[in-house]
């Protein structure tokens, strides 16, 4: 039995090789410009004037995500408690009784 846990312990996944994780990075961006780039292949049926404009839904999702990124960092500073915040209150609640 211990022979079966040390095999599975050695075992290589395929995710394991930074090769195979560049690969995946790389396929991503194909896939994106390539959706970037058929944004001039179909007819949008579009609210605003603006949303005619080659690429605006890729660059306006790149945009809003990177916005969502930093409001997050942001308020990652105002929500943050230390540490220590619950074993706080649990020791002075020790010490009340």
């Amino acid at each position: 039995m211990t022979d079966r846990n040390q095999d599975s312990a050695k075992k290589a996944y395929w995710l394991d090789q930074p090769r195979n994780i560049a690969l995946i990075v790389w396929i991503l961006v194909a896939v994106c410009v390539a959706l970037f780039f058929a944004d001039a292949l179909y007819h949008k049926h579009a609210h605003f004037e603006i949303e005619h404009l080659f690429g605006f839904y890729g660059v306006y999702g790149f945009f809003v995500c990177v916005a969502l990124v930093l409001i997050a960092k942001w308020l990652r500073t105002i929500l943050m408690r230390p540490e220590d915040y619950y074993e706080a209150s649990e020791d002075a609640h020790r010490t009340n009784e």
